[in-house]
């Protein structure tokens, strides 16, 4: 698992550098959700490719910018599932974004997740890990080395409050929810960002984050491989909780490597709050 983790940081640092002196444009491709890709996204995905091909124990990559996985070591023992620049499109206003990655084996679903990790560049550039022996935080230091900082647990009730997804597409029973967690005194943290919105309620104890089916996205937006999966591990491994309203992340598998859910995770007491709020429908 070490030789993914230093994959993930010599990934990290070329992608930081991208960030900072190359091309935010978008370019003339879509991905196979439809999605126009950023140059930096296709650029990303090329870097973590190029870096995890010759690592033995990696059987095939799974990218968000790509249709199907590519097969890298068939006698490899691990599936990587990754998101190589989530939250590309802020990247021009300067704000923070981030890469995912979900250490599977046998197959995609969430249940084989063995570890996890997610990297987020922005003032300084942190990395975050998840496995069996805990949630650790990392950050790059001016030697391009990357140095533990302190390991991360959520408090079982928190203060902060991140709602995704467009305000008016929001089912009657999701707006009650989120009014409540104001109604109750939580601060709105939400930057359009997945990794930095996440990893903000990580280092500052607890709160919640939510992305919900809406009306005109009813199985969410956000994937499950790339994004959903990876996340729910390192909550749980931290003492939290992820769900999709009902049912535990973890406990779901995907049709298709791009398949999506709503999803929501936070501290023990808040998610308890989503179950309740989400019961009857």
């Amino acid at each position: 698992m070490q030789e993914i983790y230093n994959a993930i940081q010599s990934a990290a640092i070329k992608i930081d550098y991208a960030i900072k002196h190359e091309d935010t444009g978008y370019s003339d491709n879509q991905n196979s959700t439809g999605d126009i890709q950023l140059k930096l996204d296709i650029h990303s995905d090329n870097i973590i490719e190029e870096i995890f091909a010759p690592i033995t124990s990696v059987k095939a990559l799974a990218s968000e910018e790509k249709a199907e996985p590519v097969t890298v070591h068939e006698e490899g023992r691990y599936l990587i599932g990754y998101d190589p620049l989530d939250g590309s499109s802020l990247a021009d206003v300067n704000l923070s974004v981030g890469s995912i990655f979900g250490i599977y084996e046998n197959d995609y679903s969430g249940k084989n997740l063995k570890a996890a990790a997610y990297v987020v560049y922005g003032p300084r550039v942190e990395m975050v890990t998840a496995d069996e022996e805990g949630v650790k935080l990392f950050r790059l230091n001016a030697d391009h080395t990357f140095a533990f900082i302190r390991d991360i647990k959520l408090e079982a009730k928190g203060k902060l409050n991140a709602p995704g997804g467009t305000q008016k597409n929001w089912l009657p029973h999701h707006k009650a929810l989120v009014e409540h967690f104001f109604a109750e005194g939580y601060r709105l943290r939400y930057s359009g960002g997945m990794v930095p919105d996440l990893h903000q309620i990580l280092l500052k104890g607890g709160g919640i984050f939510s992305y919900p089916g809406t009306s005109d996205k009813p199985a969410g937006k956000l994937r499950k491989v790339f994004e959903v999966f990876p996340f729910a591990y390192i909550y749980e491994k931290a003492g939290g909780e992820a769900i999709d309203g009902k049912t535990r992340l973890l406990d779901l598998s995907p049709e298709h490597i791009h398949d999506t859910t709503p999803c929501f995770f936070g501290s023990k007491e808040e998610i308890q709050k989503v179950r309740n709020a989400y019961a009857n429908h």
